[in-house]
């Protein structure tokens, strides 16, 4: 039960962040002030993950595993039950905090206490069970947003979670044992205040990039800054002796190229999301409502890879199914950006789906093949930093997309920092192109794996069975 406990915080959390968007007008009117001036708790809520994710593991560790996830859902229920009944921005702003502070908690430490307690053996099962929430949340958030503000209150977003809540939180005080990090290691103060900055920095900058009414050069300032500054804690941590992110971990091969590698992959395929609503909407003339429903069929996409995914990577190995699925994938958005008003709605459908099918078998075998070859001992500090790199990914897809957008026009002969950019197909084909690139760039990293990469926890298993 436990991975399915999990799963359903995180589709919880991942969900109520992607809904949010469809709700903004109504809650402007609501509030009295402008949906541009409502985005302010929504930076609230990112920037408060950004500062609490990396301390994430050290919490748990020091009070607590089942402690910690139980109290960061009560927290979210409690701070959602807050957004929903707030009645001006500061309130909704002070709530989105809180909640954002119960989600920093709730993930990092729901995927850890997975992790540590899974065996080998059961492991790709687990990880493919909690990772499915972040792949299906993105896509089908915008379409429940759209139905919940058309037919209700935009407050029954936030107040739906709290029958969600109640129900995890007993379950998870029923299920999960109070785990504890082995030896209470002093809090690394400075690395909790690098890595913060590092991380507020790079997702300030993909939030003000993420706006087409913004200046490009100044969201890029911000993702600079926090790049020199997420060096700066990389220093730091490697002489100190017990820091905040353990970056020793990166020693391991199959974890470090789940990292590094997997997030140039990330960053490339997460780009889509931004990108591909905006084309159905500015370069196909649809409506918000009909971009949704086009977009349902990467969320079919997902869902039913779910059901192959740990075969596909039993048959042919995680070396194997990282290096040709990371082509197709690059390929697939590629594509995408080829579509047009006139392509036919079938071979829309056909290349969205597909996207969808190849997004959903990367992430999940990034997310399984990062522990194979990590130790007990490591799994807390080796959970922390892969959520680390997966929020700071997701927000620098947003960021990317932006940019190559930006970067299309300035081809075609707009000012690169220009306000409120107007966008033609062509951008958007360009842009698609410059992220399809990036994934293929990105397989060079997967065939530095060993053939046998990550045998030990299933995959491979039956190709290996065959040849004996």
């Amino acid at each position: 039960m436990l991975p399915y406990i999990v799963a359903a915080t995180f589709f919880m959390e991942y969900l109520d962040t992607t809904i949010i968007a469809t709700a903004l007008p109504q809650m402007a009117q609501a509030f009295g002030i402008g949906p541009n001036e409502l985005s302010l708790g929504m930076t609230a809520y990112m920037l408060t993950l950004a500062v609490f994710i990396p301390i994430s593991g050290w919490v748990a560790d020091r009070f607590g595993s089942r402690t910690v996830f139980g109290a960061a859902i009560v927290i979210f229920t409690c701070a959602s039950i807050l957004c929903g009944f707030s009645q001006n921005l500061w309130e909704f702003t002070a709530a989105r905090v809180l909640q954002g502070l119960g989600g920093a908690m709730m993930v990092p430490v729901g995927r850890m206490i997975v992790v540590r307690s899974t065996s080998k053996a059961n492991l790709m099962k687990a990880i493919a069970t909690i990772t499915w929430p972040a792949i299906v949340a993105p896509v089908v958030g915008p379409s429940i947003g759209g139905f919940i503000v058309t037919y209700a209150s935009w407050r029954w977003i936030f107040l739906l979670n709290v029958p969600f809540g109640i129900a995890a939180l007993a379950a998870v005080m029923l299920v999960v044992r109070n785990d504890h990090g082995a030896g209470k290691r002093p809090l690394d103060l400075v690395g909790f205040v690098l890595s913060g900055a590092a991380l507020t920095s790079i997702l300030y900058g993909t939030e003000i990039a993420s706006h087409m009414e913004s200046n490009i050069k100044v969201a890029l300032g911000f993702i600079a800054a926090g790049i020199v500054l997420g060096w700066c804690a990389y220093r730091h941590a490697r002489r100190t002796e017990h820091p905040l992110l353990d970056f020793s971990n990166l020693k391991t091969p199959t974890y470090s190229v789940t990292v590094i590698t997997g997030s140039l992959t990330r960053i490339g395929i997460d780009s889509v999301p931004y990108l591909m609503p905006l084309m159905f909407q500015i370069g196909f003339g649809l409506t918000a409502f009909q971009s949704g429903l086009l977009l349902l069929a990467t969320a079919l996409g997902n869902l039913g890879m779910k059901a192959f995914t740990t075969r596909v990577l039993q048959r042919f190995g995680f070396r194997r199914v990282a290096v040709r699925n990371a082509v197709i994938a690059g390929s697939l958005i590629i594509a995408c950006g080829l579509l047009t008003p006139d392509t036919p709605l079938p071979l829309t459908l056909a290349v969205i789906f597909c996207y969808g099918l190849s997004r959903s078998m990367q992430f999940t075998t990034l997310a399984t093949l990062a522990y194979a070859d990590i130790s007990d001992a490591r799994k807390s500090s080796a959970s922390t930093l892969w959520s680390v790199a997966q929020q700071m990914t997701i927000g620098m897809g947003i960021a990317f997309g932006a940019v190559a957008l930006r970067v299309a026009a300035f081809l075609r002969g707009d000012p690169l920092d220009a306000a409120g950019a107007h966008f033609t197909l062509g951008d958007f084909q360009w842009a698609f192109a410059m992220a399809g690139a990036l994934v293929l760039v990105s397989v060079q990293g997967y065939r530095g794996l060993v053939r046998d990469a990550g045998d030990n926890i299933g995959g491979g298993m039956r190709s290996a069975q065959g040849k004996r």
